[in-house]
C-alpha cells in the first residue's frame, strides 16, 4: 500500500487523525513563516514593548521591544526542529540496539538490554540539570538535542526487540538464512520494512517528549537562552512579570501554540498506532461488522 493511499485511509476514516493533521499544520505553518519574518530573532527593542494585540502587531509586543507573533515564529521553527533532531538521533539508537538485540540473541542481547534497562531508570531531569550546570558554558542548541537522545531511546529499543524476536522465528527468515544472507542484511533488508511503522508511530510520541521537556528547562533557565524557543519565550515573559504587569499575550500565545503541538502529534501518533493494528483499522473503516 501506498504513503498516499494510507493517507487517504486516515483522513477518509480516522477524524483523530484529521484533526491532528489540521493543528500540525497550522503549527509547521507558523514556524516557516520564520523565514519571511522582518526582523532578527536576536534583536530587541525593534518596537515600542508591552503593545497589546492590534492589526499592526496582532500577537502584540514583549518587554524586550520584540514582535510576539514573528518571535513566536521562530520559537516554533527552533521548538520543532529541536525535537525532530531528538526523535532522529533517539529512532537511530533504538534501532540499533532493537534490532540487534532482538535478531542476534544471546550474550549480545543480555549485554544490550542490561544496558537498555539501565537508561530506563535513569532519572533523566535531574540529570539534564547536572548537566547544565556542568556544561553551562559549552551548552548549546545541538548539544542538549544530543544528549536528550542518548537518553531517550531505551523504551523504544525494547519494543522493538520484541517485535524483532517475533520476526525472527518467521519462515521467511529461515528462507533469508538458507538463502546465504548474513544477519545484517536480514535485519535490515527483511525485517526493517515490519520495524519501521512502530518507528514512525514512536517518532511523534517521542517528539513530544523531547519538546516538553525542553519547554520545562528553558522555562527554568537550564538552556541556551540566546536560541529563541517556546520555553525560553516563557522564561523572559517570568523574567519581566509579564503576568502582573498585565502583557497577558506574551503568555497566552506560546502557550497556545505549543499546546496545539501538543495535542496534534498526540492525535497522529494514537492514529497511527491505531492503523498499524490491522483489527482496529478494520473496524475503524467497518470492515469488521458483521
Amino acid at each position: 500500500m501506498t504513503f498516499l493511499a494510507v493517507l487517504r485511509d486516515l483522513l477518509r476514516y480516522n477524524p483523530q487523525f484529521a484533526v491532528g493533521a489540521v493543528l500540525t499544520v497550522v503549527v509547521v505553518v507558523m514556524a516557516a513563516l520564520s523565514a519571511v519574518s522582518p526582523y532578527s530573532p536576536l534583536d530587541t527593542y525593534v518596537v515600542f514593548p508591552d503593545m497589546p494585540p492590534s492589526w499592526e502587531h496582532p500577537f502584540g509586543t514583549t518587554s524586550r521591544g520584540q514582535d510576539t507573533f514573528w518571535i513566536l515564529t521562530f520559537a516554533m521553527r527552533n521548538t520543532l526542529l529541536f525535537g525532530l533532531a531528538v526523535a532522529i538521533l533517539s529512532r537511530i539508537f533504538s534501532l540499533a540496539v532493537g534490532l540487534a538485540a532482538g535478531y542476534l540473541g544471546g550474550w549480545v542481547d543480555r549485554v544490550l538490554m542490561s544496558i537498555n534497562d539501565t537508561f530506563i531508570v535513569i532519572p533523566l531531569f535531574p540529570l539534564l540539570v547536572l548537566f547544565y550546570f556542568v556544561m553551562r558554558d559549552y551548552m548549546s542548541w545541538g548539544l542538549l538535542a544530543l544528549v536528550m537522545a542518548s537518553l531517550g531511546w531505551a523504551y523504544d529499543a525494547r519494543l522493538i526487540r520484541s517485535l524483532m524476536m517475533s520476526l525472527k522465528t518467521r519462515e521467511f527468515t529461515r528462507t533469508a538464512v538458507f538463502s546465504g544472507m548474513s544477519a545484517t542484511e536480514i535485519m535490515l533488508k527483511e525485517h526493517l520494512p515490519f520495524v519501521l511503522p512502530i518507528v514512525f508511530s514512536t517518532t511523534l510520541n517521542n517528539i513530544n517528549w523531547s519538546i516538553g521537556l525542553e519547554v520545562t528547562l528553558s522555562v527554568l533557565g537550564f538552556t541556551n537562552l540566546d536560541t529563541p524557543t517556546v520555553g525560553t519565550m516563557l522564561f523572559w515573559a517570568n523574567q519581566h512579570s509579564a503576568m502582573v504587569s498585565g502583557v497577558w499575550w506574551w503568555y497566552v500565545f506560546p502557550t497556545l501554540f505549543i499546546t496545539l503541538t501538543f495535542i496534534g502529534l498526540f492525535l497522529l501518533a494514537v492514529s497511527l498506532n491505531e492503523y498499524i493494528d490491522p483489527r482496529s483499522r478494520l473496524s475503524r473503516m467497518g470492515g469488521g461488522q458483521a
